[in-house]
């Protein structure tokens, strides 16, 4: 099975079993079918045990998977009327970030994210969904757009950290990006970030200062990769698993410590395993944080924005406040 993770392999082996049995039964006079029923039965428990008990590496693997829906497979299921748009009227068009204008349930948005390919040659194309300081620019281009329009932005974040080339930090790589926290934290409008897959370091960022922050159940969110970690740590990159339990880096491990707002179920096994059900699960949570949000003021979204990051961390200071006073 092309993209079997290691985890999966029983799995994969019971269906491949199942379906032998299933052709055997079919060409031949043998009935089967009892058999048949106790390995679906076996599958079905294997199924539940595996998917329902991943560890932090194996979700960290689902969320690079090489079939993981991106950014337009979910714009092309949730957002009608899209037009994408080009540029940053500075230097040229980043295909790492993808974004334009739209309809969410007939009400206009603007649609924001990044973007990495299905095969080698569109990973080139687009980077590897590394952005450049252009694409953060184009993206920031097209927030300004939205504020004057009056548009709610919707950002889904999809990448492994910002390019760290030579070119794009002659460019303004840092700038680009302090740039975009910095204006995303005082938008006037509804801002619904949505990590899908991968959400590395400032790279990420650059599209998360949001008033709400959902990440899918087998994504990943972390200030840096689980290997790059353990380098810096243990200078052994091999160890990427044991980083990966140790930073927390997870949607239930973010979630109980207040940063994200929401998780949103996966297909079992995987947003690539039903990419249409992993669309209608985005597009409930988005009209969800549009009907909290889009009654607020321009002056209450800012508000709401900061009380929101404000929050995040009074757990582990009070929590060190206690230990030094103990």
């Amino acid at each position: 099975m092309v993209g079997e993770l290691e985890f999966e392999k029983p799995v994969v082996e019971l269906r491949k079993k199942i379906g032998e049995l299933r052709e055997f039964t079919k060409n031949s006079d043998m009935d089967l079918s009892n058999e048949i029923e106790k390995l679906e039965v076996r599958l079905e428990k294997l199924e539940s045990d595996i998917y329902g008990n991943l560890n932090p590496w194996d979700r960290v693997q689902i969320a690079r998977h090489p079939e993981r829906p991106t950014t337009l497979d979910y714009i092309e299921r949730v957002i009608t009327n899209f037009l994408e748009c080009h540029g940053d009227r500075y230097f040229g068009d980043d295909q790492a970030i993808v974004g334009g204008i739209g309809k969410f349930e007939g009400i206009p948005v603007t649609v924001i994210g990044h973007q990495r390919g299905k095969d080698t040659k569109e990973n080139i194309r687009r980077n590897f969904g590394m952005p450049h300081p252009e694409g953060y620019r184009k993206a920031l281009r097209l927030m300004y757009q939205a504020e004057k329009f009056n548009r709610p932005i919707i950002c889904f974040i999809d990448t492994k950290g910002a390019y760290p080339g030579k070119a794009a930090e002659e460019r303004g790589q840092s700038e680009a990006i302090a740039k975009n926290l910095f204006e995303m934290a005082g938008l006037k409008v509804p801002v619904i970030c949505i990590v899908i897959g991968e959400g590395g370091s400032g790279g990420a960022l650059a599209l998360g200062v949001g008033n709400h922050l959902h990440m899918l159940e087998n994504s990943t969110y972390s200030v840096i990769s689980p290997e790059g970690a353990a380098a810096i740590l243990w200078k052994d990159a091999s160890l990427a698993k044991k980083a990966a339990e140790s930073m927390r880096i997870t949607a239930p491990d973010l979630f109980e410590l207040g940063i994200i707002d929401k998780i949103i179920p996966e297909a079992k096994g995987g947003a690539h395993k039903n990419v249409d059900f992993q669309a209608n699960g985005i597009r409930e949570i988005i009209k969800e944080s549009l009907q909290d949000l889009m009654p607020l003021t321009p002056e209450e979204l800012i508000e709401h924005r900061y009380a929101k990051y404000k929050r995040i961390g009074e757990f582990s200071f009070k929590e060190n406040l206690e230990k030094i006073k103990q």
